[in-house]
């Protein structure tokens, strides 16, 4: 089983920065994937970025404003967030991937105000 627990959201005037931080904890061993959703209101949740063995990818509306990171012991991953826009605005989720499973940690709510 892992483990996942998202930190770091909040409020933000626009064109503002944040943090996120996303810490694994179990059997954290073999994790193949690691991404960055997020779901706002009233739509689907989508995908924002992700680390594979193929390296890192970006949605389009993020590209040149998030950056994706991962620590050195590959417990913890970020997401820094440059530049938010109020269609940022969103509860976020990490997710990883091991032996084709998914594990989701609970979300973290980015309100972006103009």
């Amino acid at each position: 089983q892992v483990q996942l627990v998202e930190s770091g959201g909040g409020l933000v005037q626009a064109g503002g920065s944040l943090r996120l931080s996303c810490a694994a904890s179990g059997s954290i061993t073999g994790i193949s994937a690691v991404g960055w959703y997020r779901q706002a209101p009233d739509k689907q949740r989508e995908f924002v970025a992700s680390i594979t063995g193929a390296g890192t990818q970006y949605t389009e509306s993020v590209k040149g404003r998030f950056t994706m990171s991962a620590d050195s012991a590959g417990d913890t991953v970020y997401l820094q967030m440059n530049s938010l826009t109020p269609e940022d605005t969103a509860v976020y989720y990490c997710k990883m991937e091991k032996n084709g499973r998914e594990y989701w940690g609970q979300g973290t709510q980015v309100t972006v105000s103009s």
